[in-house]
Order: C-alpha cells, then structure tokens, then sequence
C-alpha cells in the first residue's frame, strides 16, 4: 500500500496547475434549457400540506413510501412475460402498478438488467405508467423514479440517450465547468425520461489503487480538488430539475473490499477522515444536494459496534445530521448488498437503517419482509411516530422541489427535444477531448503519422460496454482511428489472452505498421502483460491505453507510448484515438498518481503529470 500523505501532499498544487482556469463555455451551458420544475427548498404552505398528506396515510402506507424499489420489465402494465415473472418470484406482484397498489413504495429505481431502459421513449413511457399508478392510490403520491448514471463505467442508459466521460475522466480535465455541464446535460436528459433522482455524483476518494469497487468512479485521490468537481456536478444535476446523490457516506475510496460482496473496513483516524473522506460531502451539502447515499462500511474510528455505516447512528445522525449539518435524504445503497446482510437478517436491516438516520431504503431483498419489519416497528413504537413523519416529509418535499406534485408526467416530444441532441453529442465529445492522459512518449512515438504507420492492428481487452448498448472498445478504437485517415483492422484478445491469442496478435501484426493495444486492470499476474510483451518484441510501434484505471502502465515494462481514457464507452474511446491520431492534442492530467509496481510508496507518475505534443 502507498503512503498516502506521500500522495496527497502534492496533490492539490499538481492539480490546481492542471486545472483549466477559464470561464464556463456559454454555448455550451446554452445547449440545456432549464426545465419547469422549481428549485424551491419548501416554503410553509408546502409543508403544512405535505404535514396533512402525511397525516392521511396508514402505516402501511408511511411504510412503503419509505421504499425504493427495483421491478422488472418496459411497461408498469403489461411487462414481457419472463419479467411478471422475476417480478412474482421475488416481489410477489407481476408489474409495477401491482407493486405500487400493494406496497405504495415511494419510489422505483431503474436497471438495465430489469429490462427497464430500452430506449428513451420506453423509459418515458414506463416513468408515465408508474407515475399514474402512484396517483391511483388511496393517497396519491407521485413516485420518485431513480437511476445510477454515473456516465463511464457506471451507467444505466445508453445510446441513443447522450454517454459522457466518467467522474475519473472529468477529473483529468481539471475544469469544474466540465463537471457542471455534464451534469446538466445528463440531468436534462433524465428529467425527460421521467427520471427526477439521479445516484450521482460519487463522493469517494480514491486514495486506494487497489479499490475493487471504485476506482474510476471517484473524481481521483486528491480531496479538494474531489470536493470542487463534486460540487460542481451537483449543481449541474440539479438545475436541470434532478436530485443529485452524494455516495458512499462516509468514504469508500479506501477500501479493498466490494460491499456488493462483503463488508469493507475503513481504518482512517478521525483526523484522517476529516482530512480525507469529509470535504466533497461537506462540498455538496454547501451547493444544496438533495440527497446523500451511505455505505456499508465499517469506520471503527467512529463506531466501535463494527456496524456498516448505513446502520450506524453515531455515523448517519451523530456525524453527517449532527456535525456535517446537513438535512436533507438520506438514503441506503442497494439492501441486497452483502456488505449490510452480513451482521443482521433481512428483517432487521431496514428498521436499523431508519434508527440510524436513513429516510430512504433503496431495493431490499425481499420487500414483503422489509416491508411487514418496519409497519411492525411502528405499530410497536420501536419506531416514532415523530420520527416517521420527519423522515415522509423530506422524501415529499424532495418531490415538491423536483416537480412532482406540480406535474410527475413527461412526454415524447419532451425526449426528441432533450435526449441525445446533436449539441450534446457534440459537448460529450469535447469534454471527452480534455480528459485524455498521456502518461509516456518516449522518442515521441506518438502521434501516430498516416504515411509512416497507416496500417494498424487494435488489439486488446473488449471490456462490455458498462450499458450495453456501446462498443466492443476495439472495434470502436478501430473505427474512429479509420475514419481519421488510417487502415485500422481490430483483434480482440481479451483481459486473458491465451498463447494462442497472443501469437495470433503477433502474426496479425507482421501486416501492420503499428499497434494500439487496450488494457483493463493490469496486476503482477495479468496474461496482458506477456500479450504486451510480445507485441514490443516485434520492433514495430506499440501504443498501451489503459481503458479503466490509469495505473496499468506501471505493470508494463518497455511501454513506449501510454496513454489513459479513463473509460471504455464510445465518446471517451473516440477522444483517445483522436489523440493516438495527432488530431487532438492529449490535454488531460493525472487526478490520481500511478505507484511503481517495484515500490508502491513512490509515484511513477504523480497527480498532475500529463504531457502533450
């Protein structure tokens, strides 16, 4: 493990030198119109009639609009027959109107793997289907439709739908103005779809190289710099009309641990989390996030039980209500996650979340049981009555400020105005070009010349497109680098190449004047080290980008030319073979220093380090 205080004392110098330090581009901010919905936190009369809303409902009802729930299928209505299915399986109902009359959940996420993002006007269809639902109800409450596009290796909707660069991506771009127009780009865009809760921005800082769950979902290692980009995101979401999410109070960014499959400890000191962890949370509580995601983590330092963070009280109320100040949603990441099963059963779980501080509890295993815990809980004073109430009414003027009650319903003409327009395209692909990171251009290999080296081979890892709707990475490589004015033929050799697939690249090589090789997570044992080898052997050009984490290249001993995108989705692909190509010059720079593999407390390359032509 590297020194972290090594690391980060620089940090924020390296950083703030690679900043870009100009204003925001007008046309750009002029491509998102504002939508209707008001930013309004809540006057009186809001909440007096909020409070009689409230006051309307059963228990069972208060219950459910405390749930998030997943439910499978395009249609709140009539989903295909394999998702009434799922859906009976493990909901007990066949759609999400059934789920909504059964359960009066307050809110739905969607998923790619549910089958609920098909396209945007399915995804608006389906918003709408939920949404008359909700107003059905005995107390009609307009749902909360939620997502996790984070854009880069986290996202649930794809093309046509506009993908932009990650929050590792933005962070080599150095320019707030960039955070800020990406988020209202894709808050526009939600917004359209019905869509008013976006789990976004990530707030982790990733300290950790080794960080199995966030890696490049974290705006990089230095918290400052975090706390700026975060901020600046935030208010992008939201004054395109959707709640922002801050994740994973209180930190995931060092763990080695993926909470989706055990229970991570963080063992910061007190100091060192305030030092570390707090700033882009207190960042986005100053720019007036709606809502903040914990995780199921385990900080001793702040509670000596070893409860995950997301069934802490000292952690949800004592440290992010009390100390951080802040009042608005809190909600639990996924309670299917293993990270918070382990200790208690599923019963426990939610009630636990809603003593620790938590208002929203986002997708339970089994909702029946969750469900039937917390009407228990309430009905046996476990949980009070006040509490509940406080708990309903953020949810509800959180609703109140995304327009919900005004009017929760979109429209077709509303997605052809809005999603993947030609001006966003455009402005992903020129965010995109600032956040390319050359790392290395020994002998100034690069760029690539159409007449020295116009035949090349693009090998490499085909990492699925995060929403499955992009790639495969090569042979988008190999089409943008043809398009440029090269012959470029892709070969896939995956993130374990076999000797045969490795012989193979080098014998397709011996027709090629050069060669771009993708990487994925290259460790000490990785096949893609002897694939990178043998391809160096051969005497021709080789040119290592790194498709997810930037810290590849120190695996890769002899690597010439080496570069990072960040990201494997098309727009951040097509930025890094304009650069491979000399039609763009590589203006991104490290947001998180790459540690020798020799001595992992010394930076091979440090935050801030990028090189141009």
């Amino acid at each position: 493990m590297h020194s972290r205080r090594t690391v980060l004392t620089t940090a924020a110098a390296a950083a703030a030198a690679c900043a870009a330090s100009g204003p925001a581009q007008a046309a750009e901010q002029a491509a998102v119109r504002p939508p209707s919905a008001s930013d309004d936190r809540g006057g009186t009369a809001a909440r007096d009639r909020l409070r009689r809303l409230i006051s309307g409902m059963t228990p069972e009802e208060k219950a459910g609009q405390l749930f998030v729930m997943r439910v499978y299928g395009h249609s709140a209505t009539d989903p295909d027959p394999a998702d009434a299915e799922a859906n009976r399986k493990e909901i007990g109902v066949a759609n999400a109107a059934e789920l909504i009359a059964r359960f009066h959940v307050g809110g739905i996420i969607y998923f790619t793997w549910a089958h609920n993002t098909r396209d945007p006007h399915q995804i608006a269809e389906l918003s709408n289907g939920i949404q008359r639902a909700g107003a059905a109800q005995r107390v009609p409450v307009p749902l909360l439709i939620s997502t996790d596009q984070e854009h880069g290796a986290v996202a649930r909707i794809g093309a046509p739908a506009t993908l932009l660069p990650g929050a590792m991506a933005l962070g080599a771009s150095g320019s707030r103005d960039d955070s800020w127009t990406a988020g209202r780009i894709s808050g526009a865009e939600l917004y359209a779809m019905g869509i008013r809760q976006d789990y976004a921005p990530d707030a982790d800082v990733n300290v950790n190289p080794a960080n199995p769950v966030i890696g490049v979902r974290s705006f990089g290692s230095d918290p400052q710099a975090a706390a700026r980009k975060v901020a600046a995101a935030v208010r992008g979401y939201q004054s395109a009309g959707v709640a922002a999410c801050a994740k994973h109070f209180p930190g995931h960014g060092d763990t080695d641990t993926d909470s989706h499959v055990g229970l991570p400890y963080i063992h910061h000191t007190a100091e060192e989390w305030e030092r570390l962890d707090a700033p882009p949370f207190r960042a986005a509580i100053a720019a007036g996030i709606d809502s903040i995601m914990t995780a199921h983590i385990v900080v001793p330092a702040f509670d000596p039980s070893e409860d995950p963070a997301t069934l802490s009280h000292p952690i949800l109320t004592g440290i992010l209500r009390e100390r951080l100040g802040y009042d608005g949603v809190v909600v639990t990441d996924s309670l299917g996650m293993q990270g918070v099963r382990e200790k208690y059963g599923d019963d426990r779980v939610p009630v636990l979340a809603l003593k620790a501080g938590v208002d929203q509890l986002l997708n339970p295993p089994d909702l029946a049981v969750a469900h039937a815990a917390v009407v228990r809980a309430m009905k046996d004073g476990e949980l009070a009555d006040d509490d509940i109430d406080t708990k309903l009414l953020r949810i509800l003027l959180l609703k109140e400020r995304r327009g919900l009650f005004a009017d929760p319903y979109t429209s077709r003409r509303a997605v052809d105005r809005v999603v993947g327009i030609r001006r966003h395209l455009d402005t992903a692909d020129r965010i995109a070009d600032r956040t390319t990171t050359l790392l290395r251009n020994d002998g100034g290999l690069l760029p690539l010349s159409r007449r020295r080296e116009r035949r090349v081979l693009v090998a490499g890892v085909d990492a699925a497109a995060p929403t499955g709707t992009g790639g495969p990475p090569t042979d988008v490589l190999a089409r943008e680098l043809t398009g440029l004015g090269f012959t470029a033929t892709a070969l896939p050799t995956g993130p374990k190449p076999s000797r045969e697939l490795i012989d193979r690249a080098v014998a397709a090589l011996d027709e090629h004047d050069a060669v771009v090789v993708a990487t994925y997570d290259v460790t000490a044992d990785s096949p893609q080290r002897a694939l990178v080898a043998a391809l160096l052997a051969t005497g021709k050009p080789v040119v290592q980008l790194a498709v997810r984490g930037p810290y590849d290249i120190a695996q890769l001993d002899g690597v010439r030319a080496g570069l990072a995108s960040y990201g494997w989705t098309d727009v951040e692909l097509r930025a890094a073979a304009r650069v491979i190509a000399g039609r763009r010059n590589p203006e991104g720079c490290l947001p998180v220093p790459v540690m020798r593999a020799d001595a992992p407390d010394t930076a091979l390359y440090p935050v801030g380090h990028g090189l141009a032509y």
